[in-house]
């Protein structure tokens, strides 16, 4: 067995009439032994900088992100396996009361999360819209892989109200500690820094479900993740955030004149 057993309907009540935005945490998520097992098959934080991609901006900095299924330890891919598949996706549907649900099998922001000490993602809006395959991003699926885990080590998620201005909802990433999230334009989510003095990385592993049909309330796509700095973080706000975006436009700037130059001399 991988899955525990659920309720359905005790967890769609719960997912339901959530707060600050639709969720439900379900807790233990895995049997426990098999739990163990695919955290006790994940890398070091240093092993997983070989295999996935690294993240290094002011938002998202220190964390690994490994989204091939080749390169996943067998568990992992039995995991994987299981939240694709049609038994749990049914059972998806009837928690989010979202139909025709479907599993992302390129694993485009999820897979395997492996954050260092000192790594952090602040808070944000998941991209809800793939232009490319024409999908709308509906479930977040987060699943925590950490057997020992202090508080004072941070790395919490935080679920924020659609003004930002207080977190509402705290969960630490404890061992077989599951969180399924509704993806909106109000669901503002981020993890709380880790700290540099964490002996261990946070560990855990997200899939993503959509459907083809766009969801009723969302006003508008967001084609891309948008970050938000905390109250409190006016250096983040004013300084830091601001002065990446400018970076990274001059940066696109830079490739298309250069683009643009090699096909000029390409003709000359």
């Amino acid at each position: 067995m991988i899955l525990r057993p659920i309720d359905r309907e005790t967890l769609r009540h719960e997912f339901t009439t959530a707060s600050p935005f639709r969720f439900v945490r379900i807790e233990p998520f895995l049997d426990r032994a098999f739990a163990e097992e695919v955290a006790a098959s994940y890398p070091t934080f240093e092993r997983a900088t070989a295999h996935g991609r690294v993240f290094r901006t002011v938002n998202e900095r220190m964390k690994v992100q490994i989204t091939d299924p080749t390169l996943f330890p067998e568990p992992v891919r039995r995991l994987h396996e299981v939240l694709a598949s049609p038994a749990f996706i049914d059972d998806l549907s009837t928690i989010t009361g979202i139909p025709g649900l479907l599993a992302d099998e390129q694993l485009e922001g999820g897979g395997m999360h492996v954050t260092g000490p000192g790594g952090r993602l602040d808070v944000h809006l998941d991209f809800n819209y793939l232009e490319a395959r024409k999908l709308h991003r509906r479930v977040n699926l987060l699943l925590y892989l950490n057997p020992t885990w202090q508080d004072r080590w941070g790395g919490h998620l935080e679920l924020w109200d659609r003004e930002m201005r207080r977190c509402e909802r705290r969960f630490a990433p404890l061992l077989n500690r599951c969180l399924v999230v509704e993806t909106t334009n109000v669901s503002f989510h981020g993890v709380t820094p880790v700290t540099p003095d964490a002996p261990l990385p946070r560990r855990s592993f997200a899939a993503y479900y959509y459907t083809r049909e766009a969801p009723a309330d969302v006003a508008a796509p967001v084609s891309s993740t948008m970050f938000r700095a905390r109250p409190e973080e006016w250096v983040r706000a004013w300084v830091l955030m601001p002065g990446e975006r400018i970076q990274r436009q001059l940066g696109m700037g830079l490739r298309r004149i250069t683009r643009t130059a090699r096909r000029f001399l390409g003709r000359s």
